[in-house]
């Protein structure tokens, strides 16, 4: 195939693949996009498989992360994108070393998105294919699998689109058989994602979530910290309106989201009276991101459960640290090697400090009953086995996933629909509830099965009360926890191996029964 062919299916590709995420939210356009890839790289040289990897990965990734430079520039942003399209660059070069293209294409996808969510710095899990399938029927397959068997059938079906184009296109018998088992491997992973149930049962609990906006979006959205707090106050007030009299049977939770109070509440006695004054009036747990400090120069990004009538302290308040800081955003490594690239560094004072494992809060739900509140903190809920320790610390009660965060340094971008769509993904894998709930929006209640209720807007106040179900259990995924992953890496090696090998003997390096050196050295 022509060069100019390939680089033009390669970018295909990658535009095809943005459509496929929010907000364009073309979530069948995946495959597509799977098999044009495909497409471009089989039969290709390692070093053009890589090459046309990373024109794929840069056509898709410098729109689907386009929030990321919305406030610090064009420097950052290129350099997330280019970064996350190194990992296209190494699938790329993965799929040129085999005939079976078809087969590796899914251990290829799942395998590089397992790297460029380990790598660097703990990775960065954004904009994996399965995030882009929250309408579609093969996220079902989260619940088995998780994210990483929703990318493999996405993947699976690609592969199939590919060989059955490529029958077409070539008319070639001999590869018609092949190619049947690849479209009936396809049909097997849509009719699976049909069939797999989607349990939405379980036990409603009166919630609020509380949106509460800020004076401007940016970096800077938080300058005026105090007008944050009270935002988040007063919407506590209008969402006490929506409801009855009795505590807890009609309001058990209250939720604010990440940075509702950027004033550390431990340390600042009218943030504290500010948050005292709603938790009253709520009569009911409120649960307050906040950002507290930790020495001179650390801080911790936390949740913070304050109960009507319960401790305020910082010793014995009830809270949840975030786990996985962003690097970057929260944290800067190597702050004066980074420095040479961007002064943008130093927006980052004071550098977030990790919390050290998960925390479930006890919530009375009224009539004998009760759950566990399960918090995580914004791009945590992209990280696997994150979400899989902080549901595991939950155990086998009935439980609530909850996920706050902070959307208003990306402006009126896809990032917080991207986020939303993660949480829905999230509710599937684990048949729980998710109470996702933003300072600016989207906010909304997710149910087990991945449908929404109502769903708040950018840059607006808004309260939503709702009773979403509480469930107990565990899903097939979260039993099996990174053992597809390892499956998919165990099948992608022996595959590389035998490439390896078999150029190997083509240059003569390996002896056949009866040969000598010197013919080797010949043949050499």
């Amino acid at each position: 195939m022509p060069f100019l062919i390939r680089l033009l299916l390669a970018a295909a590709s990658g535009g095809v693949l943005y459509t496929a995420f929010p907000t364009v939210n073309w979530w069948w356009a995946a495959p597509g996009g799977i098999a044009l890839f495909t497409g471009a790289v089989a039969g290709a040289r390692p070093r053009v498989g890589a090459l046309l990897g990373l024109v794929a990965g840069l056509v898709f990734f410098i729109p689907t992360l386009e929030w990321s430079g919305i406030y610090v520039g064009v420097l950052p942003w290129m350099a997330l994108a280019v970064l996350q399209s190194l990992y296209l660059a190494i699938l790329g070069l993965f799929l040129t070393l085999t005939r079976h293209v078809v087969l590796m294409t899914p251990l290829a996808w799942v395998c590089s998105e397992l790297l460029r969510s380990t790598t660097p710095f703990g990775g960065f899990p954004w904009v994996r294919i399965a995030f882009s399938q929250a309408d579609s029927p093969l996220a079902s397959w989260a619940s088995v699998a998780g994210a990483p068997g929703v990318t493999f059938v996405v993947a699976v079906v690609g592969a199939s689109l590919y060989a059955l184009a490529r029958l077409i296109w070539r008319a070639d018998l001999r590869r018609s058989a092949a190619t049947a088992v690849a479209v009936s491997a396809a049909v097997l992973a849509v009719a699976g994602g049909l069939a797999i149930p989607r349990p939405t049962s379980g036990t409603p609990v009166p919630v609020a979530l509380v949106q509460g906006n800020v004076p401007r979006p940016g970096l800077d959205f938080n300058a005026e910290r105090r007008a944050v707090l009270d935002n988040h106050a007063q919407g506590t007030l209008l969402a006490l309106e929506q409801v009855g009299e009795r505590r807890p049977e009609d309001l058990s939770l209250v939720i604010w989201p990440e940075n509702s109070s950027d004033i550390d509440p431990f340390r600042n006695a009218d943030a504290s009276a500010v948050i005292q004054e709603a938790v009253s009036a709520a009569r009911a747990p409120v649960l307050v991101g906040a950002v507290v400090g930790r020495s001179e120069t650390t801080v911790a990004n936390v949740s913070v459960l304050f109960r009507p009538g319960g401790p305020t302290s910082e010793e014995e308040v009830e809270q949840y640290a975030k786990q996985h800081p962003v690097p970057f955003a929260e944290y800067i490594p190597f702050r004066s090697f980074f420095r040479i690239f961007s002064d943008k560094v130093d927006l980052v004072r004071r550098d977030f400090v990790a919390g050290t494992e998960p925390v479930v809060f006890e919530i009375d739900a009224g009539e004998g009953r009760s759950y566990r509140a399960v918090p995580t903190i914004c791009f945590e809920v992209a990280y696997d086995d994150l979400m899989r320790d902080v549901l595991a610390e939950a155990g086998e009660e009935p439980s609530l996933l909850i996920v706050q965060t902070n959307n208003a340094t990306f402006g009126y971008s896809a990032e917080a629909e991207q986020q939303f769509a993660i949480s829905r993904i999230r509710a599937i894998e684990h048949a729980r509830s998710v109470a996702h709930v933003s300072t600016v929006g989207v906010s909304a209640f997710i149910r087990p099965d991945g449908s929404t209720g109502e769903v708040s807007e950018l840059f607006t106040a808004h309260q939503i009360v709702d009773s979403p179900v509480v469930r107990s259990g565990v899903t097939i995924s979260d039993r099996l926890g990174r053992i597809p992953e390892v499956l998919a890496v165990g099948a992608l090696l022996p595959l590389l191996g035998r490439h390896v090998l078999e150029r190997r003997r083509s240059r003569g390096i390996v002896l056949a029964p009866g040969r000598d050196i010197s013919d080797r050295v010949h043949r050499a």
